[in-house]
This record gives C-alpha cells, structure tokens and sequence, in this order.
C-alpha cells in the first residue's frame, strides 16, 4: 500500500495535478470561464494574428507567443492584475504562460486544450 501511495504521489508530481507547476496553473474550460470573470482579468491570446483574426475569446488581446515582441508586449500588461491565457489547443500557451511568468506576473492562469476546448463565446 506505501508503495501504491509513493506511486500515485510520484505521478501527481511527475504530470503536476492540476498542472500547477513553473508559475501557472492549466485548468480546463469551466475554470477558465470563471477566471477570466475576475474583474481585471487580462486575457491574452498567444495564437498568431490570423488565428486571432478567426475568433477569439471576448476581451482577448493578440499576443502572438512566437512573435518577436512577445516579452515587450507582455511588459506592457498590469502584473498586480490575474492574467488568463489561451492558444489554439494548450500548447502554446503553456510556453507564453511560463514566459509570462518569468517576466515577473504571478497570478497566470492558462486553458488547458485551448479554445478548441473553449464552447463559450468568441468574437471575430
């Protein structure tokens, strides 16, 4: 049974259980919906401006994560404020999230499957 136990800690550990790791958390849709309901919240779409173009989460501004001014654009947002980023299907995302992080934001939270997962509303 201790060895079953270490076991399951190990994996909670190894894949983060509730992905909260490197400064951020994943949550999934419901989550998300609800962060992104705190007042000041800001919204980042890490998707390129094509993918923005196509629909976006309400209140969603573009910062492309593969973009050269993707560090200089997030310097600019408020790091008392939560931020609440997306990408297409949570991969890049998870790399803007820790970038986001590492430049100084603390209260980063990031949708796990990206809007592909999302089925709340987008605007275009």
């Amino acid at each position: 049974m201790k060895k079953f136990l270490l076991g399951v800690l190990a994996l909670c550990s190894a894949l983060g259980c509730r992905a909260e790791n490197r400064g951020f958390i994943s949550v999934g849709e419901a989550e998300f919906a609800k962060a992104i309901e705190v007042e000041g919240v800001q919204i980042v779409d890490a998707r390129t401006a094509n993918e923005y173009a196509s629909g976006h989460i309400v209140g969603a501004i573009n910062i492309d994560v593969n973009g050269t001014e993707f560090d200089a654009e997030v310097a600019k947002l408020d790091k008392s404020r939560p931020v609440a980023v997306y990408c297409r299907s949570g991969r890049r995302s998870k790399i803007a999230a820790e970038r986001i992080s590492a430049l100084g934001f603390r209260q980063i939270t990031e949708l796990d499957g990206g809007i592909l997962s999302w089925s709340g509303k987008v605007e275009k």
